[in-house]
């Protein structure tokens, strides 16, 4: 006999689901935490969930079909990678994101790596911490207003990094698979570039704000690294599948890149023996730009809003697949 209520949190890594718990009582629903690592603790502890929350554990075919009863996954976060869609929709699972919740943070993000490597910032406090004290070690810096930033992805995070970018009187231009009808959220008067090679060629700093699909794996590799500028800087705070690691170590030895700033890698944490590691100038943050007190917070109460909007027969409010 299933004791399972309809809502199971099968994968999550928070210190505790108190907002999540919190919206549930007030909804009248009971739900279930759990720590399931791989898809058959899933299937094994997860049987007669309707509604899923979830934030690792990979969701296709193998879990719709052992957990019948599934209809809706609701990923904490606004990648959707780890779930199969077209597997979903066969099964008429819907799959929700909350892509709004941290695109402030990850804007914000994307400022500080780029202030901090075009800046030189972190390079040089590096060495003062060393105890050097020599300005000398950081040319060429660039004056911010002379450079031109191209933003690849114009959706709502790429579009929040451009109002940021404005002030700094930096040249901004554009790349988007949509175009050319420019996102309903992008800045107007952004020059838009047709081709990906385009905007590669003209950037001193090119920002990557798109997500991951089979289309873009490794979108920046040896070819496309080669098309950026000699001495440009390469931005990724989106998903470290975009990038061919071996083609950004290369980039960075040979002073095609005079710099990067990325939070996310392919496989994360990122080893220890990565030759990433071996660049004073290159900054690795641990996926961390969705991260603040507000967002983590609006994250965890959006995810839970949507299980029970969907519980009470409601249309979801961030829906992913089209069943």
């Amino acid at each position: 006999m299933n004791e399972n209520p309809k809502i199971i949190i099968c994968d999550c890594d928070h210190n505790n689901v108190d907002v999540e718990a919190g919206t549930f009582t007030a909804a009248g629903q009971d739900f279930k935490w759990l720590h399931c690592q791989t898809q058959q603790e899933v299937i094994d502890q997860c049987q007669g969930a309707v509604c899923f929350l979830n934030q690792y554990a990979r969701m296709d075919e193998v879990i719709f079909k052992a957990i019948p009863t599934l209809k809706l996954i609701v990923r904490y976060g606004v990648g959707v990678d780890n779930v199969n869609l077209a597997d979903a929709t066969k099964y008429g699972v819907q799959v929700c994101n909350v892509p709004d919740y941290g695109m402030n943070e990850v804007a914000d993000q994307a400022m500080a790596l780029m202030l901090s490597v075009v800046r030189k910032t972190w390079l040089l406090g590096n060495r003062v911490q060393a105890g050097a004290w020599d300005y000398a070690e950081s040319i060429p810096v660039r004056r911010l207003s002379t450079l031109t930033v191209g933003i690849v992805g114009t959706g709502r995070i790429g579009s929040e990094f451009a109002k940021r970018l404005r002030p700094f009187g930096c040249k901004i231009i554009a790349f988007d698979t949509g175009y050319p009808q420019p996102s309903r959220h992008f800045p107007a008067n952004i020059e838009y570039c047709s081709f990906l090679e385009d905007l590669l060629s003209q950037s001193d700093v090119v920002s990557l704000h798109c997500s991951l699909n089979a289309d873009n794996q490794c979108m920046m590799n040896e070819k496309t690294f080669a098309q950026m500028k000699d001495g440009s800087y390469f931005i990724n705070v989106s998903r470290g599948g975009l990038v061919d690691e071996a083609a950004l170590d290369a980039a960075l030895d040979s002073g095609k890149l005079a710099g990067a700033g990325i939070d996310v890698v392919t496989t994360e944490p990122l080893d220890r023996t990565s030759p990433l590691f071996r660049h004073p100038n290159l900054l690795i943050t641990p996926h961390m730009a969705w991260y603040s007190e507000e967002a983590a917070l609006e994250l965890k109460r959006k995810c839970a809003e949507e299980a029970v909007r969907f519980l009470n027969g409601e249309s979801p409010r961030y829906p992913v697949n089209t069943l």
